[in-house]
C-alpha cells in the first residue's frame, strides 16, 4: 500500500514508513562480506577475519547506516511521488505498536515549502531613491580629505579652542588615591572631537602651554569602568602644548598623497567626483532596493517553514558573536542571546528570499553573464588596478556567485519598478553619505 502523506498542521506534514527486516538484513550480510575482504582484526591475517568476527566488530554500525538508507530511500519516493519541496530535515521516530516483526516501522515528520502567491506589482507603493552629486558634493569630499590629513603646528601665546591638539600632563585622584587610567604623560587629544569627557575638555579649553589647573570631574553613573563610575575625581593637568590645525592645499603633492603619481591635480578631482558618483549611486540604489523589498514583504502573508526561521536565527546568533568576539569580548560564545532577537528578522529575510525565488522563476529574471560581468566591471572602478579585480571575481566561483546574487536582485528591483507605483524621491548628499 501506497503511504500516505498526512497535514498536521500548517506546513508540517507527516508519512509512516515501512522496510522490510529480509531487505536489510540481506543488504547487512552484502556489505559486511565487503569489510571481511579488508579489515584489519586483530589476531587475523587483513582480510582472513570469519564473517561471525566481522559481524561483532562492525555489524552494529553497517546496520545502523543501511536502515538510514532505506528509509531514505522510500521516504525520497514518498516525498517524489507527492511532488513535495522539503523544508528542512525530516524528523524519524520508530513505530512499534501493531507493527509485525518481518517490518521496521518508523513515522517521518517534516516540513513542506509554502505556495507563494505573488503580489499585484502595479498595487505596490515604491521609493526610487535619487541623489545629485555636484561640485558642493565634491567640495565637501575634498574637505574631508584635507581635514584627514590635517596638520599640526605649534600655536605660541595662544589659548586651546576647539579644533587644536591639545599635549598634557595629567593625574587624577579619587579620595587622594590615584587610580587605574587616572594618569598619563605627553597625552595629546583633540578639542571638540569627543574623545575626552565634556567636562575634562571644557577645563582644558582656554589654557596655554605652561599652564596648570586642578579641577573636580564626576565621572558618569554608566562610565565603562566600574571602579570609577558615578565618583568624583581631581585632576590636575599641565598643558606642554597647544597645536592649531592647518589643513593641506590641493596641490601636487597633496594629489599624490591620494595616489596621483604624477601629482595631476584635474585627475585628482575627477577621481574624486567618479568615486562619490558611484559610491552615491550605489547607496540611493540599495534604498530602492529597501523599499522593493519591504513593499514585496508587506504584500504577501504565507506561512514560513519553522526550519527555515530556526537556521537563518542560528546564522544571525553566530555572526552576532562573532561581532562580539571580534569587539574583544571575552564571554561571546557563551553570553545569552534571546532566540526572539532575531526571530522578526529572521522572518522577513526567509519570506522575502521565498518571494524573489517565486518573482525570479516566473518572470526570468536569472541573472545573464553579461549582466554579471557588467557589475564586476562597475565594482573594480573603485581600485587602482580595475583589469585585475575583474579577472579575479571571473575565475572564482564564490565571488562570481556573490555577484550573481546581486545581479538577481537588481533584476528583481528593475522588474517590480517597471509595474508598480513610483514616486521619486531626491535624497540628502550628506544624509545619503552619513556625514551628517
Amino acid at each position: 500500500m501506497q503511504p500516505v502523506v498526512e497535514k498536521l498542521s500548517g506546513l508540517e506534514r507527516r508519512v509512516d514508513l515501512t522496510v522490510s527486516v529480509a531487505d536489510i538484513e540481506k543488504e547487512v550480510q552484502a556489505q559486511l562480506k565487503r569489510v571481511a575482504r579488508t579489515a584489519k582484526i586483530q589476531g587475523f591475517r587483513p582480510g582472513k577475519a570469519p564473517l561471525s568476527v566481522i559481524e561483532r566488530s562492525h555489524g552494529p554500525s553497517v546496520r545502523y547506516e543501511v536502515i538510514n538508507t532505506e528509509i531514505g530511500k522510500s521516504l525520497d519516493k514518498v516525498i517524489g511521488e507527492a511532488k513535495l519541496r522539503v523544508a528542512g530535515t525530516p524528523s524519524l521516530e520508530p513505530r512499534t505498536e501493531g507493527v509485525g516483526d518481518d517490518v521496521l516501522a518508523f513515522s517521518a515528520t517534516f516540513e513542506v515549502y509554502p505556495d507563494v502567491e505573488l503580489p499585484e506589482l502595479s498595487a505596490l507603493e515604491i521609493t526610487r531613491s535619487e541623489v545629485e552629486v555636484g561640485d558642493a558634493e565634491v567640495q565637501k569630499t575634498l574637505d574631508i580629505l584635507r581635514k584627514q590629513r590635517t596638520i599640526f603646528k605649534p600655536a605660541e601665546g595662544r589659548a586651546a579652542q576647539d579644533g587644536d591638539r591639545v599635549t598634557l600632563d595629567f593625574a587624577g585622584t579619587i579620595d587622594g588615591v590615584a587610580f587605574e587610567g587616572g594618569t598619563a604623560t605627553q597625552f595629546p587629544f583633540v578639542l571638540g572631537e569627543g574623545r575626552m569627557l565634556p567636562e575634562f575638555e571644557q577645563a582644558v579649553t582656554g589654557m596655554q602651554a605652561g599652564e596648570e589647573k586642578t579641577f573636580p570631574l564626576i565621572f558618569p553613573a554608566d562610565y565603562g569602568s566600574e571602579a570609577v563610575a558615578g565618583k568624583t575625581a581631581e585632576f590636575r593637568i599641565t598643558v606642554t602644548e597647544v597645536a592649531e590645525p592647518e589643513l593641506p592645499e590641493i596641490d601636487a603633492d597633496f594629489a599624490k598623497a591620494l595616489g596621483q603619481a604624477e601629482g595631476d591635480v584635474e585627475a585628482l578631482l575627477a577621481d574624486v567626483r567618479g568615486n562619490i558618483e558611484r559610491e552615491a549611486k550605489a547607496r540611493a540604489r540599495n534604498l530602492t532596493k529597501s523599499s522593493v523589498m519591504d513593499a514585496l514583504a508587506a504584500a504577501c502573508q504565507f506561512d514560513l517553514p519553522k526550519a527555515l526561521v530556526d537556521s537563518e536565527i542560528a546564522n544571525r546568533t553566530a555572526a552576532a558573536r562573532e561581532e562580539l568576539k571580534n569587539r574583544g569580548l571575552p564571554n561571546a560564545d557563551s553570553i545569552p542571546i534571546p532566540e526572539d532577537t532575531f526571530k522578526a528578522e529572521a522572518e522577513r529575510r526567509v519570506r522575502l528570499g521565498l518571494l524573489v525565488s517565486e518573482l525570479i522563476k516566473s518572470a526570468e529574471l536569472q541573472a545573464k553573464p553579461e549582466q554579471v560581468r557588467a557589475r564586476i566591471e562597475e565594482f573594480a572602478q573603485s581600485y587602482e588596478q580595475p583589469a585585475q579585480v575583474v579577472a579575479y571575481y571571473l575565475s572564482d566561483r564564490q565571488r562570481r556567485a556573490e555577484i550573481e546574487s546581486l545581479v538577481l536582485e537588481d533584476n528583481v528591483v528593475e522588474h517590480v519598478l517597471a509595474s508598480a507605483k513610483v514616486t521619486a524621491e531626491t535624497v540628502d548628499f550628506d544624509t545619503l553619505m552619513g556625514t551628517r
